[in-house]
């Protein structure tokens, strides 16, 4: 049950950083490298969280 609610908040996070991006008009390159780099430690953290509920789980 944990699983799926951490799976959807990280697909939820993935999308909202993919919209943001198509939705900026007018974005330069330090821009998407900052929402990149932001996305990426969102992941990051995100794979973390649902490591340690798994492991917490067991």
């Amino acid at each position: 049950m944990k699983a799926k609610f951490i799976r959807g908040m990280t697909t939820g996070a993935i999308i909202g950083v993919t919209a943001g991006m198509l939705l900026v008009p007018q974005m330069n390159r330090s821009t998407r490298k900052r929402l990149r780099r932001g996305s990426r430690n969102m992941l990051n953290t995100a794979e973390d969280a649902y490591d340690t509920f798994m492991n917490w789980m067991r």
